[in-house]
Order: structure tokens, then sequence, then C-alpha cells
């Protein structure tokens, strides 16, 4: 005589563990993503707070307030501007300017400035006040 089973043997994965792996796979991929993000545009400006000096050996352009432009302490016209950078920077290899701008101007006049080296290929500082 035969011998009946009453239970049926049937076949189990064990997923106890799954939900762990899951956690810490998710944990990666978003970490991982937020680190290589390709539409990142990088700026380095000056924090205001802090007191990062730069070498002496930079060109400074200042702005007064009545929109009078100053490269190392010599009055150049607006209309000068471009001239005058390129024949400064042209001998030098560092095409680094310090902008001291005053806080009060319109974004516009430090856009006029910026286009003006973009033109040129310089590089921009916008030099600020401790705090």
């Amino acid at each position: 005589m035969k011998a009946r089973r009453n239970k049926r043997f049937a076949m189990e994965i064990p997923t106890g563990s799954l939900s762990d792996i899951m956690f810490f796979l998710l944990l990666f991929f978003l970490i991982i993503s937020t680190l290589a993000n390709p539409n990142v545009i990088k700026l380095s400006l000056p924090k205001a707070s802090t007191s990062d000096q730069t070498n002496k050996s930079h060109i400074t352009l200042a702005v007064t307030d009545d929109k009078r432009y100053f490269i190392d302490k010599t009055e150049v016209g607006i209309d000068q501007l471009e001239s005058s950078l390129a024949n400064v920077t042209s001998g030098t290899d560092d095409k680094t300017i310090i902008l001291r701008i005053p806080y009060n101007l319109q974004v516009q006049d430090m856009v006029d400035v910026l286009q003006i080296g973009s033109k040129l290929g310089l590089n921009f500082v916008i030099a600020t006040d401790k705090k």
C-alpha cells in the first residue's frame, strides 16, 4: 500500500533580503545621478563672507557710480574700453580681470562690461567687500 502525504512539496524562493538589496541599489543610483549631472554650469564666484585674495598681478577694472571706467587707475571712456583692455592684456598670458563695480549700478552695466571681455576671451572675477 502506498502512503500519501497530506502536504504537497512547493518550491519557494526566499525574498527577505531582496528588498534590502533593492534599497541599496536605489540609494547608490540616486547619489551617482546627482554627482554626474551634465547640465551643471561651472562658475567660480567669490564669496563675500570670506577674505580670499588673488595675487597682485591681475588687471583691475573699476567702475564708479557715475559710470566712469578705470583700468589700473587710468580713466578710459566706454567707447575705448574694448581696445584698452585688448592692449593691456595682449602682453600677458594671464587673462584675468578683477571687476570692481558698485552695488547700486544696474545689472545691465555689468553685463555690458562682461560682453566686452567675452569678445576678448577674458576671465572676470567680481570683487566684493567683506560682510
